[in-house]
């Protein structure tokens, strides 16, 4: 749905990249921005790919950095989230945080690669782990 990065958007971000490899979810988070009137390539970016290899060609590009990376892979996909966190940090502006949204029984390690896990927020089947990139602790 697209829904982190439109709630960003709506508060203030000033853009958004969408990463999505299913053709259908890319059509509903286009979707989505227009009835939000948050569409637009000033605004926001959908890429239909797979996530783990679109950070890893962002980052070998020289893309970002970003202040916020939300990592949103099927609940059933631990080793993706983990993998995405690892490939994630070349990506994260000095003082920037990584969000994992994961099924709170399967939390991801503490940390991963250049980051750190700074807090846990849970809400109902879902939590929200927030990372730092250890240099910036």
């Amino acid at each position: 749905s697209g829904a982190g990065g439109i709630e960003a958007l709506s508060r203030g971000a000033s853009h958004a990249t969408f990463v999505e490899r299913d053709a259908g979810a890319v059509k509903a988070i286009k979707a989505n921005l227009e009835r939000t009137r948050l569409a637009g390539a000033d605004r926001a970016t959908v890429v239909r790919a797979e996530a783990v290899a679109w950070l890893e060609d962002a980052a070998r590009r020289g893309d970002g950095p970003f202040d916020l990376v939300l990592i949103d892979p099927p609940y059933d996909e631990t080793p993706t989230l983990v993998a995405a966190l690892e490939a994630a940090p070349p990506l994260v502006a000095p003082g920037g945080r990584v969000v994992a949204k994961h099924f709170w029984r399967t939390p991801p390690p503490a940390t991963v690669g250049l980051l750190a896990s700074e807090r846990e927020r849970r809400f109902g089947d879902t939590a929200l782990t927030f990372y730092r990139r250890a240099e910036d602790a």
